[in-house]
């Protein structure tokens, strides 16, 4: 085993080597993978497999049950440490990816869907743990938000490249899931092998975790889980599905996102450690439940694809918001919390993935204006609970009713 390497000794090694710079180099590398099997999959599936709504909301239920069973991290974390286990997973989802043209049926997208999903699901639990414990409090906004730009040019690249190429080349769906895959499982195993082990200054609970003072925080992931599903499974769906949008024009749609996101996301980790998570969350969930409801007037007033592209993009910009929830847990968590707690949200986030998919997608065949609207109110829900967050939120300022919590007994 390597030699573990103590967070406060890390500046003495050379740049590219140090803790952030391996969080800039995951964050470059997972989405070569996820986002070029998000960007074909809608695609692929409907050409390859005939899929439909409800075909498409099982896939999703079953993408998303690795990501119910997260907590399962704390018992992986009992025999492996986290930094090696975000770049095993890291791998498996390069290498799912890589096959996925190779099962072009139900059973067999379901299959490799399962098994990316695990990678994906338990990087990801990981990952967040990893970044609030080597972030010092006063720049991880502003570094998260850098994160979330490092991402969206990595994925620019590989939408770019897929727009480029995709009718000049005649590419196949098997050639683009092999390259982008196999890339990310090779930067994956480069890591691993690159980088020391860094130790965090304190220990992390290696047992499962829940405390009563988290429960809004544990609420507001349960509505961010629930409310991402609509978007991540039906938006992009509805582009295929009712405006014929082809793989070039759906990826030159996110090529459009991932512009604007690579501009915005830094500016959006500065508005949130200049106003605060409070106001930024209120923000987003208002923007939110506007855009969800503005989807529904696409069917009940016959929009065109003009608003649906420039609601998608609104959809994405407001997302980014997303790291203020991550920096609230930040400020009110206890340290020793951070790794337990990250595979218990997670788990939390994908309650209602587990199940809301292949339910809506069965009400999307009767109305897929409902469920936008069913989002719009979820977001409201989002915005109701972002009310109870503090200005200045801290452990023993959980929320605004704390001072109105008994005191714990001694």
């Amino acid at each position: 085993m390597r030699s573990l390497v103590p967070l406060s000794e890390a500046q003495n090694l050379p740049f590219w080597r140090r803790p952030i710079t391996l969080l800039f180099v995951m964050a470059m590398t997972m989405p070569i993978a996820f986002n070029a099997w998000s960007a074909l999959l809608n695609n692929f599936v409907i050409e390859a497999a005939n899929f439909d709504g409800a075909d498409i909301g099982l896939l999703h239920t079953v993408r998303e049950i690795p990501g119910f069973l997260a907590i399962g991290v704390i018992a992986v974390l009992l025999v492996m440490r986290e930094q090696v286990l975000g770049l095993v997973s890291l791998i498996l989802l390069g290498v799912a990816t890589a096959v996925t043209a190779w099962f072009p049926s139900l059973g067999g997208l379901l299959m490799v869907t399962l098994f990316s999903s695990i990678g994906f699901h338990y990087y990801e639990t990981v990952n967040q743990s990893l970044q609030l414990q080597w972030l010092p409090k006063d720049r991880a906004p502003q570094v998260l938000g850098w994160l979330v730009a490092t991402g969206s040019a990595s994925t620019l690249v590989i939408y770019g490249l897929i727009v480029l190429t995709w009718d000049r080349f005649e590419l196949s769906y098997n050639t683009v899931f092999m390259a982008a895959g196999g890339l990310t499982a090779v930067m994956a195993l480069f890591c691993l092998l690159a980088y020391p082990q860094f130790e965090a200054p304190t220990p992390q609970v290696r047992k499962l975790v829940l405390r009563r003072r988290y429960w809004l925080y544990y609420l507001l992931q349960f509505m961010a889980g629930a409310r991402r599903q609509i978007f991540v499974v039906f938006a992009g769906f509805m582009m295929v599905e009712k405006f014929g949008f082809d793989v070039h024009e759906l990826t030159g749609l996110y090529l459009v996102n991932l512009v604007i996101n690579m501009i915005a996301a830094p500016m959006l980790g500065r508005a949130v450690a200049r106003f605060g998570e409070r106001r930024t969350l209120i923000f987003e969930y208002s923007g939110l439940a506007l855009v969800f409801a503005c989807y529904g007037g696409i069917y009940w007033f016959g929009w065109g694809v003009m608003i649906a592209a420039v609601l998608y993009v609104i959809d994405h910009i407001l997302f980014a918001l997303a790291l203020a929830l991550k920096t609230y847990f930040q400020k009110i968590a206890d340290p020793a919390d951070i790794a337990p707690t990250a595979a218990v949200a997670f788990t939390i986030n994908h309650i209602a993935a587990v199940f809301l998919p292949v339910l809506l997608g069965l009400l999307w065949v009767v109305s897929p204006s409902a469920v936008f609207g069913l989002a719009a109110l979820m977001a409201l829900c989002s915005l109701a609970l972002s009310l109870l967050i503090p200005r200045h939120p801290e452990p023993g300022n959980e929320t605004v009713l704390s001072k109105y919590a008994p005191a714990p007994a001694e």
